[in-house]
């Protein structure tokens, strides 16, 4: 029998359940088990417990055949449950270090209390954390163990049922369950300390309390927040049953009516029309329950007269005027803002007035580069599979000519420009539009990112200025809030999005749409592609792609290219390609004079390089994600690594799961080329690898799938994902045998 049963029950928390089991299992304290409730959840939480619970004994998981709610889920994990006490971990919250070591020494010091009451700390995703504004009430003063009587104020500590350990006899013994629907904590805590013989406290912070950026479910608009109604009834009704507790009724008829008001003034919780009806239905609970003698703070007693009293209206007018106030006092912000504005901005509100056009796409990439990665796969196969859709592309003036010539092209800052984002009903990029994008409603906005993050991304760089530079992430996080949609290519960039960027949008785990074009294209356009880029007939072409260094000022990169071709020999050829950010690193490269070193930084596709080439040489790119797709050598030059983890930092370590070969300084590059390592079968082995986690959709039908989803609302048509087994052949460079190692 352990110590504790901890139970996480786990509904769409993907980005954080893994976080959540680790705090668990990195506790020094180890006389424990896991039961992990995987209520049903539509993402990965089921098989992520699995993994879990196949590598240590102490999880277990079960899976609920249907959608339950935490209240249900919880007692499936108590039921399960056969630890001295139980602990209670949401499936987005952590404990902190040495908690469940802490919790067992003040549970032996208070000689095994019924329930034990700990502390909490809110954690944002900025790192900040802030702890319990009540914290006081947990002083370890006084007798060891007490009763709810002996200090009633308890009860101002936040009434959730994960801040405390309850010991397992005395719930069994009690009979104490969940009920189902919204605040299920409030039938549980409350007759759970009334009840109590003993209760202890522990002044310590044991759970970091995980604040959401758009909030947990509760903060939702629904009219299953009326189930409140329902949870105090049972509420009442454990006090009537038990006489003893009568001197608890005032208490809770307070709380009670404190808990009404939150709910009714809160902005996003309550649908349109509701409010009156919630009124009334809390002005019946007044006067069913009404028990005086609880203290009422001035300030409140107002609020409790008017909903006993069911003055609807007063009190919608007195709230209303406290919002006026609140709206004064940011008076001239708000008039700057709704008196600014040029020409172009006054167009672009008008247009905002006039109905979205439902027959209108707008595609953008890289801040409005040319014709490219995922956005232009998705329009181009929008408009073979969508009928009468017209497509517009967002380019700079010295892009235009990379957009074909069935689409529109926009130039950013014209009249034509805003018109088509405020009347456009579908939005693609794979960066953000402008700041000054109204979202509006009946528009679709889909995020398509630009490669599987290996690199930090989005708010996790809040702690890396040197990444960060001048990140504006308050700007930031208000155009997540603008997604409606997130493309990604695999489970790993699915996790990562969703916590580097939070907000309320949809995941489309479909592929990497950039990648189709792989698996469309010949040997013969291959040939055609190489001819294009001067590449000489039966040599070999590395497609050298480093990312950009953040940490630098000076792009200049650690391999030297020229010595490399010279070492390398006759053969091979080095196709040289600085990153889009690298506007030094362009301008340079074109005054290379060694004939092999062909500089295609100005190329308009990455893709058509990738197909040309033979190897891809590069560092910390997203590239290699897509490359492993052409089932290629890929060989990676990490000499900087320490700078660049320092800097940047990665989500996983690189050379320990690297999709080829990896060089740590240049000499050792030259002797993996020299031995043909670069192509062995050791490579071939860490490549399948590499494409098998990162590859599972880009089958050539990524874009399709999207289209489908997206502009045709098609959810059952959508084409199943090729294994990766069943794949064809993509367009296949001619090599040659390559085993010179010369200095010439």
């Amino acid at each position: 029998m352990p110590r504790f049963s901890v139970i996480v029950p786990a509904y769409r928390v993907q980005a954080y359940l893994h976080a959540c089991l680790d705090s668990v299992l990195n506790q020094s304290f180890k006389d424990y088990e896991i039961i992990v409730v995987d209520d049903c959840s539509p993402d990965a939480c089921g098989p992520i417990a699995d993994e879990y619970a196949a590598r240590d004994p102490r999880v277990g998981v079960v899976h609920l055949p249907h959608n339950s709610g935490l209240g249900p889920a919880r007692n499936a994990g108590v039921a399960r449950a056969s630890g001295d006490y139980l602990l209670f971990l949401d499936g987005d919250d952590t404990f902190t270090p040495e908690a469940l070591q802490t919790i067992a020494d003040r549970l032996e010091a208070t000689a095994d209390p019924d329930v034990l009451v700990y502390d909490y700390a809110r954690t944002y995703w900025s790192g900040e954390s802030e702890r319990n504004t009540f914290a006081h009430h947990l002083a370890e003063t006084g007798p060891g163990s007490f009763r709810l009587a002996e200090r009633p104020e308890l009860l101002k500590v936040l009434m959730v049922v994960w801040n405390k350990a309850y010991r397992r006899e005395f719930i069994e013994a009690e009979g104490f369950t969940f009920p189902p629907g919204y605040y299920e904590d409030t039938p549980w805590t409350y007759p759970v300390l009334m009840a109590a013989g003993s209760i202890a406290v522990l002044d310590a912070v044991c759970v970091g309390y995980r604040q959401r950026r758009r909030g947990n479910i509760l903060s939702t608009t629904t009219r299953r927040h009326f189930d409140v109604f329902d949870q105090y009834d049972r509420v009442f009704a454990f006090i009537d049953a038990r006489p003893e507790l009568a001197l608890w009724r005032p208490v809770m008829f307070r709380r009670m009516l404190d808990h009404f008001s939150t709910l009714y003034t809160s902005q996003a919780r309550l649908p349109r029309g509701t409010r009156a009806p919630f009124f009334r239905r809390a002005r019946a609970h007044c006067r069913r329950y009404r028990a005086p003698g609880a203290p009422v703070p001035g300030r409140t007693r107002l609020r409790h007269a008017l909903f006993r009293l069911g003055a609807h209206r007063t009190y919608r007018a007195l709230w209303a005027a406290q919002q006026l106030r609140r709206r004064l006092r940011r008076g001239n912000a708000t008039l700057r803002r709704a008196v600014r504005g040029t020409a172009l901005q006054v167009h672009y509100r008008v247009q905002l007035r006039l109905p979205v056009r439902p027959g209108e796409a707008v595609f953008a990439a890289y801040w409005n580069r040319g014709y490219t990665c995922s956005p232009a796969a998705l329009e181009a196969t929008a408009r073979a599979l969508v009928p009468g859709l017209r497509t517009s592309w967002i380019c700079r003036p010295e892009d235009a000519h990379t957009v074909p010539a069935a689409t529109r092209v926009l130039h950013p800052g014209t009249f034509a420009y805003w018109t088509a984002l405020a009347r456009s009903k579908y939005l693609v990029n794979n960066v953000n539009f402008d700041h000054r994008l109204v979202k509006r409603r009946g528009q679709v906005l889909l995020q398509t990112h630009h490669g599987t993050p290996l690199k930090t991304m989005g708010t996790d760089l809040v702690h890396r200025p040197a990444a960060a530079g001048s990140m504006d992430f308050a700007q930031l996080l208000r155009n997540i809030d603008k997604w409606d949609f997130s493309l990604s290519a695999n489970q790993h960039s699915t996790l990562v999005w969703e916590r580097a960027y939070p907000s309320g949008y949809t995941t489309l785990e479909y592929g990497s749409p950039r990648n189709d074009v792989f698996h469309r294209v010949d040997s013969a356009e291959t040939a055609r592609l190489r001819e294009r880029l001067a590449i000489p007939a039966g040599s070999t072409a590395l497609l050298y792609a480093p990312t950009h260094r953040d940490y630098r000022r000076d792009q200049h990169h650690p391999l030297d290219l020229d010595r490399l071709v010279r070492v390398l020999g006759p053969r091979f050829v080095v196709l040289a390609r600085s990153h889009y950010l690298d506007e030094t690193a362009r301008t340079t490269a074109g005054h290379t004079r060694h004939p092999r070193i062909i500089d295609v930084s100005a190329h308009p596709s990455v893709e058509e390089l990738c197909l040309a080439s033979d190897a891809l040489i590069t560092d910390y790119s997203s590239l290699m994600f897509d490359y492993v797709n052409l089932d290629r050598p890929v060989v990676l030059h990490l000499e900087d690594r320490q700078a660049y983890e320092a800097a940047r930092g990665t989500y996983f370590d690189l050379e320990a799961f690297p999709p080829g070969a990896v060089a740590r300084d240049p000499e050792e590059l030259h002797e993996i080329f020299a031995t043909d390592h670069w192509r062995g079968p050791r490579s071939t082995q860490r490549r399948a690898a590499f494409r098998a986690r990162f590859c599972p959709y880009d089958d050539g039908h990524a874009a399709e799938r999207v289209v489908r989803r997206i502009f045709l609302d098609d959810t059952s048509g959508l084409p199943l994902p090729v294994p990766l087994t069943s794949r064809g052949p993509t367009g296949v460079p001619r090599q040659v045998p390559v085993r010179e190692y010369t200095n010439g």
